[in-house]
């Protein structure tokens, strides 16, 4: 029987039911070596409150993690290859991926990722064994033994809570463990950026994976993406809650929407530059180097009376790929990829980091004042106001717009004070924040929008801490 052999002195309610699920896979399958340890990480999702997908602008953001989380136990394995089981919470289903150790980390990042493509069901395992790829070319450490590694979740997918972050980060910090590589917590989750955009193919910025790894239980993590700069810890008031409604409709960063806007938000940018007159150096591969002698080269450094002066009147509103690679030559980002045959959307993508920049701060500001109800109906505004500017940018939804409807609709006289779409937009989850206590509030719009749409959201309530406070758990066998 495997059981956790190491000390802790904080156990969360959830490793139990982790290690129930990790017996039974092992009892009928023989996956680990009974008589060599296992290191067990675990790292939550989380709710973004504010922020979103401003991030790979360079704006500040809050983030809460949340109760649910992805376990990951890794123990090495003599046999140079890496094994993944995967179990669903929901039906308890598995499923394997393996993959030799030297195909990972002995070519180029597009081979890497060319691995999980060929097969659309195996694509999953790129947030597990890409870790692999991303440490040996960005450490340089030479894996002589490879892994085996059992997952388990909470983290529902698809519903913008970011269990493709709390997937990265709890095998990265498996790994750490393991390996005895001593990450620290941001490294881990750089790292981890670095698993979702270069293997994955995800365009991500990085505030989902340093909430995940950095995060504190009931405490908004603020970050400054320039490109990861922590700041302290917004405290929560013990007036206030936060809550998460899923609308039943999936959302997925991975998405042309997602990428549309944050290309479009990259155009501005250089087409910004332009206008300012800033020393602008062509690369290759449509990229170009924006001198960041002015605003550090991040649009969340704009203000929106500079955007509004100097700016705003000068942009297109739409401009075609090639037109815009012939006159402007490219992004400073490299994430993303201007198609010459797409048309893409400029002024929403480029104002939207500038102004939800000014609203994140001015919301970090209110929740370190005494709150009152004017405060409350502040911040409420500042989140009705970010979920608009999604909606501009072109990443709402019906169901995320009518969650936002009916927040607004019981309103704070039912202690409901604001609500908005979170994360990477187009579907997902909305966030409502309320007083303390309005929990029934909440079920009772979860159970309108089920009437109204046939789709039972589920609720996020709660919170725990991120993978660096939990650290790691070693289990064995007896």
């Amino acid at each position: 029987m495997f059981s956790i052999i190491s000390e802790k002195p904080e156990q969360l309610p959830d490793v139990a039911g982790f290690v129930e699920k990790l017996n039974a896979f092992q009892n009928t399958s023989e996956f680990f070596d009974a008589s060599r340890e296992v290191y067990i990480a675990r790292a939550p999702g989380r709710l973004d409150l504010m922020g979103g997908i401003a991030d790979y602008s360079g704006s500040l953001v809050l983030q809460y993690p949340i109760r649910e989380a992805t376990f990951a136990a890794v123990q090495k394995d003599s046999a140079p290859q890496i094994s993944i089981v995967s179990v669903s919470a929901k039906t308890g289903d598995s499923r394997f991926f393996e993959i030799p150790l030297h195909t990972l980390t002995g070519g180029d990042y597009p081979s890497a990722r060319a691995l999980f493509q060929t097969n659309a069901e195996d694509h999953w395992a790129a947030y597990v064994a890409g870790v692999f790829a991303v440490l040996a070319r960005e450490l340089n450490i030479e894996f002589t033994t490879g892994a085996r590694i059992f997952i388990a979740s909470n983290v529902p997918e698809g519903k913008g809570v970011s269990s493709s972050a709390a997937l990265e980060v709890a095998v990265m910090q498996g790994v750490n463990a393991a390996y005895d590589l001593n990450l620290a917590a941001r490294e881990l989750a750089l790292l981890c950026q670095k698993t979702e955009n270069v293997i994955v193919g995800a365009p991500c910025g990085v505030m989902d994976q340093m909430a995940s790894s950095c995060g504190g239980e009931s405490r908004l993590l603020a970050l400054v993406c320039q490109p990861a700069e922590l700041k302290d810890a917004v405290e929560l008031p013990s007036e206030i809650e936060i809550w998460g409604i899923d609308s039943g409709i999936r959302h997925s960063v991975a998405g042309a929407d997602y990428g549309s806007v944050r290309a479009g938000a990259f155009i501005g940018l250089r087409i910004i530059a332009e206008i300012a007159g800033l020393k602008v150096e062509n690369l290759e591969n449509n990229l170009v180097k924006i001198a960041a002698d002015r605003w550090h080269g991040y649009l969340a450094n704009i203000t929106p009376e500079e955007f509004e002066k100097e700016f705003k009147a000068k942009l297109p509103e739409k401009i075609g790929g090639r037109e815009f690679l012939e006159k402007y030559h490219g992004t400073n980002d490299k994430i993303t990829f201007i198609d010459p045959e797409k048309e893409y959307v400029v002024i929403a993508p480029t104002a939207h980091p500038i102004y939800e920049n000014y609203r994140v701060r001015k919301f970090a500001e209110i929740l370190n004042e005494t709150l009152d109800e004017s405060s409350l109906k502040d911040l409420g505004a500042l989140m009705f106001a970010s979920h608009a500017s999604y909606s501009a940018c072109g990443l709402g939804s019906d169901g995320t717009d009518l969650l936002v409807e009916l927040v607004k609709q019981y309103g704070a006289e039912k202690g409901l004070s604001g609500a908005k779409i979170t994360g990477g937009g187009s579907g997902g989850t909305v966030a409502v924040l309320g007083r303390a206590g309005a929990g029934a509030t909440v079920r009772a719009i979860a159970d309108r929008y089920a009437e109204m749409t046939g789709r039972r959201p589920h609720i996020f309530s709660g919170s725990s801490p991120g993978a660096a406070k939990f650290g790691f758990l070693i289990g064995g066998w007896k």
